[in-house]
């Protein structure tokens, strides 16, 4: 059985659009990602291609990537890009906030997955994170310290949007409490302390 396949289509899909992508500089310091990709949809079809050429320069040729499907609705088994096509596999063990990418020439590719509807700000803290020389955070470790400063930015800003609903009045201050004289306190010694 033969599938033929328009090379051509995904490109009509995000005409001009490059991969929202931040890699670790070239360095002797390994770490467990390579950098960050954020990706527009969770349309793997779509997005891969473009990936795949942003990552050309310095990675060689993609022929393989490796998802877990808990983030893509849909897991093509091989998707077009330019020249070429990708085998796509997935694995429910793999860390569900990355993605593995394989060429023949320069190996393995690590990359934290950002959610495409993750607002910017916190993108670019992720991106910034991910491409850290040297890093030993996972994937999950890292989307799991942005949702929790994400909850803190989140709680700043309602306790912010309550101080000005109230009319941006200061609390008022509060008394010190008064320090009382221990009266006949005394020195216990510890066992096997002189005192000195």
């Amino acid at each position: 059985m033969t599938t033929n396949l328009d090379r051509t289509a995904n490109r009509a899909l995000s005409p001009g659009l490059t991969a929202r992508l931040s890699l670790t500089p070239k360095t002797t310091l390994a770490g467990r990602l390579d950098g960050a990709w954020w990706p527009r949809s969770r349309d793997l079809a779509a997005e891969l291609p473009t990936l795949a050429d942003a990552l050309e320069g310095r990675w060689g040729r993609i022929t393989r990537v490796l998802v877990n499907p808990g983030h893509w609705p849909v897991v093509p088994h091989k998707v077009a890009v330019i020249g070429h096509v990708l085998h796509v596999g997935w694995f429910t063990e793999q860390d569900p906030d990355k993605v593995i990418l394989l060429s023949y020439t320069t190996g393995r590719c690590d990359l934290l997955v950002i959610p495409p509807e993750t607002e910017p700000a916190s993108a670019a803290r992720l991106m910034t994170a991910a491409a850290l020389p040297g890093s030993v955070l996972t994937a999950s470790a890292l989307m799991s310290g942005e949702a929790a400063t994400g909850r803190r930015t989140r709680e700043a800003r309602s306790s912010e949007d309550a101080w000005a609903n109230d009319g941006g009045a200061a609390p008022a201050p509060q008394p010190h409490p008064v320090a009382h004289p221990v009266v006949g306190a005394r020195m216990i010694p510890l066992p096997g302390h002189t005192g000195r």
